[in-house]
């Protein structure tokens, strides 16, 4: 079985959209089923139609979530150090082109969020990052073609 790795705060977020699905979405889903019934003719039932799709989606969330968090492999950034870019770090880079600076935060594939700067560890950006230190150049390929960065700055948050 493979291990996903998931920095602490992903892990914690994780935990709770799990325990949220179950604690609270689940009971109000079977409401809105119970309710939906006592309406009569299921099979023409609309409202008992969406109820139940919902039930399925949110089941599948629980059971997928519940699968990552039985194989997470958690890591603390904050317990790290060094210059070299790996899982966890937080990179502040430069493009060379235009030398517009963004930061991002390499995490596993479950947290990465792009509007919070947190590419997933399996993203062609981090993975032109991993392993390269301060003052190194990394390129990938994107989708609007070639990018290049410069590493400026790696912290561990």
């Amino acid at each position: 079985m493979d291990k996903f790795p998931l920095t602490k705060l992903g892990y914690e977020m994780l935990e709770q959209e799990l325990k949220k699905r179950k604690g609270v979405e689940r009971p109000n889903i079977i409401a809105e089923i119970a309710e939906a019934r006592a309406k009569g003719d299921l099979s023409e039932n609309a409202e008992y139609s969406a109820a139940k799709e919902k039930q399925s989606f949110n089941e599948g969330r629980i059971q997928e979530l519940e699968a990552v968090i039985s194989r997470a492999q958690i890591i603390d950034p904050t317990k790290m150090s060094g210059d070299i870019v790996r899982f966890g770090a937080t990179v502040l880079v430069a493009n060379t082109d235009t030398d517009e600076e963004s930061e991002y935060q390499i995490v596993g594939d479950y947290e990465a969020d792009i509007e919070k700067n947190k590419i997933s560890l399996s993203s062609p950006l981090a993975r032109a990052l991993i392993g390269k230190e301060i003052g190194d150049i990394a390129e990938y390929l994107a989708p609007s073609g070639k990018k290049s960065y410069e590493i400026i700055e790696v912290k561990w948050l």
